[in-house]
């Protein structure tokens, strides 16, 4: 697999670069942002991962996240000392697929690596099949992962689509939100629930259908199908 490593520290890089390499990774190393970006170009350029760490030189890491994330829907793992809750929910609300605090164990962190690539390729294999998703207005494209409201395209993140082909697959059942960790966040960390919550406000608000997702109190959501 090609992994792009962006570490500005030369000597982390390149201590980091040879555990990966001894584990079969073709590393790439971009040392800021700017770098990372350009080596993404054109759409992944093949990538099967980028090990991010926020701590740059020429942009803040959240928002090179939030850039690759535009760019293609590679899986990106933020690695950073922030070991808040706040600071996780925020890198993953920028679409990114995991998060390592430091200092971490390179067994944890190679394991990370694989899970999120088996998941990626689940994600992806199961897009890929036929099947368009009509709700109202809202158009669901699952082998394009792509959405869009009365014929104008809405932007989603990986895992604000995943959630949304979820729920609209089954319209009107309510799924519990540790089912639906379970199935898009492929995790039962404790965290991703107020993750949950987030991503929910950010569907209602980019869809402009505040009712379309219906919160059931105490035990998780249910797509509410709109009138055709």
């Amino acid at each position: 697999m090609r992994l792009l490593l962006v570490e500005d520290d030369n000597r982390v890089a390149a201590a980091l670069s040879a555990v990966l390499a001894r584990h079969g990774f073709d590393v790439t190393h971009a040392r800021s942002g700017e770098e990372a970006l350009q080596a993404l170009v054109p759409e992944g350029n093949g990538f099967g991962v980028v090990l991010l760490d926020l701590g740059l030189p020429d942009q803040d890491g959240y928002e090179v996240c939030s850039k690759i994330r535009k760019r293609t829907s590679t899986p990106v793992i933020m690695v950073t000392a922030r070991s808040d809750v706040r600071s996780r929910i925020h890198g993953l609300n920028l679409g990114a697929d995991d998060y390592v605090v430091k200092p971490y164990d390179t067994g944890e962190l190679l394991a990370r690596i694989h899970a999120v690539s088996r998941r990626t390729a689940h994600e992806d294999a199961a897009a890929g099949g036929e099947g368009v998703l009509r709700l109202g207005a809202v158009l669901i494209e699952l082998p394009t992962r792509q959405v869009s409201v009365d014929g104008s395209v809405v932007q989603l993140t990986r895992k604000e689509f995943d959630l949304l082909a979820l729920l609209a697959q089954r319209p009107g059942v309510v799924f519990r939100r540790e089912q639906i960790i379970s199935e898009v966040w492929r995790t039962s960390w404790e965290g991703t629930g107020r993750t949950l919550e987030v991503h929910v406000a950010s569907l209602r608000a980019k869809l402009r259908m505040p009712a379309l997702i219906e919160t059931v109190r105490g035990v998780g959501y249910r797509l509410v199908a709109p009138a055709a």
